[in-house]
């Protein structure tokens, strides 16, 4: 599931991209027909993320709310601005690969997408301008230069003003969004008698944690993911809360889930071209803990895959 580093990638994008001139809304699969009907025609104004949700305004105070969920992606072609090269890139030949964020395709991977950055082209080749709709595009925005394709999303809806706030309401603090939030999120995990590693995945806590950070996090901070919430030290509540906005702003400009500090050379050159060499915990079932050596153990919790130290983590 995309976590919270690609939403605020995606409403960048659109900032950068899509505002300004009047937008051209359609849904090439037919499933928010309707919706895009109101929005045709209509410039947007604003983009907004919040944890794992996005809302774009248009110019007649209309919003579209977009969680993208297990299965969505925003897929991206022509004149798009991108990121200037982050502190992680520079230096490096990186080739983007499905599991990645490039400024052409944020989001779950997929099979049917457009085609991804490499590391000489830097955007997909475009024949015909636009571009013919490629699978199920729920919604397509296009701009005379520039085109955005929804594909799978959990929620695709139009919403109000009003309605907005009250989704927004629901959420839990986002540190790009709430950077005054940690106390927000200290007394919401404080005041729970839940394990630690289902409030992370918890929307109403906390936005924008999903499965790679909550097993990251937890192990940076050597907790055990099954301490209640009320049994975990306001101290380490506190330092949760800074990793998180450290690793948040570490995958915004990156584009990757990087959660191991101090990686250099060859081991930072690895760390680039797979997730397998950039996490300390997260999908290592069997493997030796980093540190202890310990193999790292797997159990599900908040319905999904949960990992962790047994020894590091106590």
């Amino acid at each position: 599931m995309p976590e919270g580093h690609s939403v605020h990638r995606i409403a960048r994008q659109f900032a950068r991209s899509f505002t300004g001139p009047p937008v051209t809304v359609s849904s090439p699969q037919g499933r928010f027909t309707a919706g895009a009907a109101r929005l045709d025609g209509h410039a947007i104004v604003q983009s907004r993320a919040v944890g794992k949700q996005m809302f774009l305004e248009f110019d007649h105070h209309l919003w579209l709310r977009v969680h993208l969920g297990m299965y969505g992606a925003w897929d991206f072609a022509g004149d798009i601005a991108v990121n200037p090269v982050s502190p992680a890139e520079r230096g490096s030949r990186r080739v983007v690969g499905a599991n990645e964020d490039s400024p052409w395709s944020i989001g779950a991977p997929r099979r049917t997408r457009l085609r991804m950055a490499e590391s000489e082209r830097l955007q997909p080749e475009i024949d015909v301008w636009p571009p013919e709709p490629i699978g199920q595009v729920r919604v397509r925005l296009l701009t005379p230069v520039a085109v955005a394709d929804l594909r799978g999303p959990t929620v695709c809806e139009l919403q109000t003003i009003d309605e907005v706030d009250a989704t927004i309401a629901k959420l839990g603090p986002d540190p790009l969004v709430d950077p005054d939030g940690e106390e927000r999120f200290v007394e919401g995990v404080r005041r729970r008698n839940v394990a630690i590693g289902q409030l992370l995945m918890d929307q109403e806590v906390v936005a924008g944690i999903g499965n790679v950070y909550r097993a990251e996090l937890l192990f940076r901070a050597r907790l055990d993911p099954y301490t209640p919430g009320k049994n975990v030290p306001t101290d380490v509540a506190r330092a949760l809360w800074r990793d998180w906005s450290y690793l948040l702003g570490v995958g915004v400009e990156s584009g990757q889930m990087f959660t191991m500090d101090g990686l250099e050379g060859d081991d930072l050159e690895r760390a680039k071209a797979s997730r397998d060499d950039r996490h300390w915990v997260y999908h290592r079932t069997g493997e030796p803990c980093r540190v202890c050596g310990t193999p790292i153990t797997q159990a599900a919790m908040a319905g999904r895959n949960l990992y962790w130290c047994p020894k590091d983590q106590v």
